[in-house]
């Protein structure tokens, strides 16, 4: 099977996840994610068993995602995902590293999906100032007014006194 094939099936795979129920998902997505290119296939496995509960068995998966080169229309996704199964594990810190350099990534549609989950990480990792700045930062760029404010705000409790992202 080609790999545009290929992603309409994981994709429809997805779009019946609720229906199908977790153990007929992952079985599904075991059978279909090795079909795929490598790391695009490593990524899909984690993300089902992120999305199922089984958070130490996806941190692996999205690992050797990144590690193999994941393309970058699902690498931003894998690092937010990584850094929130991270979380779920007690592992906090190590997510919230991950989310800090990601920071730095080229802009996109995800930018406030890193800071949300940055967020959460910061909270668990005992950083709850810095989480309400970034939290904040997101939320400035959605105010018809007051933004300027907010930023400043924002960097004031992440301890910058910036507004980085």
């Amino acid at each position: 099977m080609d790999v545009v094939e290929w992603e309409q099936r994981i994709a429809d795979a997805w779009e019946r996840f609720d229906e199908l129920g977790d153990e007929r998902f992952l079985a599904l997505l075991a059978k279909l994610a090795p079909q795929g290119p490598e790391a695009a296939a490593l990524y899909e496995q984690g993300s089902a068993f992120d999305s199922t509960g089984h958070e130490a068995e996806a941190v692996e998966l999205y690992e050797r995602a990144l590690a193999a080169g994941l393309g970058e229309d699902r690498r931003r996704q894998a690092v937010i995902q990584l850094a929130s199964s991270l979380r779920n594990l007690g592992r906090a810190a190590d997510g919230a590293a991950l989310l800090e350099a990601e920071q730095s990534a080229v802009s996109d549609e995800l930018d406030d999906a890193v800071r949300a989950f940055l967020a959460l990480c910061l909270v668990d990792a005992g950083r709850e100032r810095e989480a309400v700045g970034v939290a904040l930062q997101a939320l400035a760029a959605h105010l018809p007014r007051y933004a300027r404010s907010v930023r400043a705000y924002a960097g004031e409790l992440r301890g910058s006194g910036s507004d980085r992202i």
